[in-house]
């Protein structure tokens, strides 16, 4: 371990970290969370969850590892507006390191999948530089939800070709050597359902494919969660985790009404067992948009999200 790696502990204990995690039960450091991983699963904080809060990229990755996670997902905007505004890719990945994180994931709109070829030139066309700059901060991963193919007036895509344009998105990330995961998104005609997502995946042959799911799209978007049990193993790297209220149909719920796990109504330990692979730790990923929640000190809610997130998947 560095010096300065020790320095930066030390300074956060000075300003109360040890504090604060000890009054959730929480480790005080990233580090200290990966040693108590669980064994089917590691958590991570995707920063929709802290991102109402507007703390800006390098600040949102100092609360993740304060709170304990050793495993974050970023929003690509954060990162280049950072890099806009003087950061570089080669300073970020040093502050990456020195926070003892690994990012797992980026969530980012390039439209890859749309039927306008122009529109989807200019989208496979930002999605290669996406990757090359993420892939400098080691970045492993990145979204691939069906962005500009999710309106209410949106064409309903054939699956083979979105299969097709998958492929071609999964032939960059051999390149850059950052995988796409194919997203779901409840409120969309496109990859809606968890049928859907796999029926991609799978029909693509490529060794990269992975699906992407979420508890709240799952509801969202109709599917049963019965439905998880034939998504096979090696289809899931990462699985978006959160909770939702009672009282409130898929046709009228929404994002903001993502709650944390255990909060809520949703069939979390069923799905956590169908998804959870013996030959490898699943990364489940806190992701809400909560209003009430970015009211609140950032620290104290990714605390809080890793609390509940453990306790959804205790003995498991």
């Amino acid at each position: 371990m560095t010096d300065l790696l020790l320095n930066r502990r030390q300074v956060l204990k000075t300003l109360g970290l040890t504090a604060g995690a000890s009054l959730l039960k929480l480790p005080a450091s990233a580090k200290e969370t990966s040693k108590q991983a669980n064994s089917s699963f590691k958590y991570a904080l995707n920063m929709s969850t802290i991102r109402g809060q507007k703390l800006g990229f390098v600040k949102e990755l100092e609360v993740a590892s304060k709170a304990g996670f050793g495993s974050v997902e970023i929003w690509i905007d954060s990162f280049q507006t950072y890099l806009k505004e003087g950061g570089t890719v080669k300073e970020a990945k040093r502050i990456i390191d020195d926070l003892g994180l690994e990012i797992e994931n980026a969530i980012g709109f390039a439209r890859w999948i749309v039927d306008d070829e122009a529109m989807r030139t200019a989208g496979l066309k930002q999605l290669q530089g996406e990757m090359e700059q993420l892939a400098g901060i080691g970045c492993k991963r990145v979204a691939a939800p069906p962005s500009g193919a999710n309106g209410a007036n949106a064409a309903l895509l054939d699956l083979n070709v979105i299969t097709e344009r998958y492929i071609k998105i999964l032939e960059m990330g051999e390149q850059t050597g950052v995988k796409p995961v194919l997203e779901m998104w409840g409120a969309s005609p496109n990859l809606k359902k968890i049928s859907q997502v796999l029926y991609v995946v799978a029909e693509s042959g490529h060794k990269d494919a992975r699906a992407l799911l979420d508890i709240f799209h799952i509801y969202k978007g109709g599917s049963s969660f019965d439905s998880l049990a034939f998504v096979g193993k090696p289809a899931i790297d990462i699985f978006h985790v959160n909770d939702y209220p009672s009282g409130i149909l898929p046709a009228k719920i929404s994002e903001p009404d993502r709650i944390y796990t255990g909060d809520g109504i949703a069939p979390i330990r069923q799905a956590l067992q169908a998804i959870k692979d013996p030959g490898k730790q699943i990364i489940l990923s806190l992701e809400v948009f909560n209003q009430s929640y970015y009211q609140q000190d950032a620290l104290l809610v990714a605390q809080t999200g890793l609390a509940k997130m453990k306790a959804i998947a205790e003995g498991m």
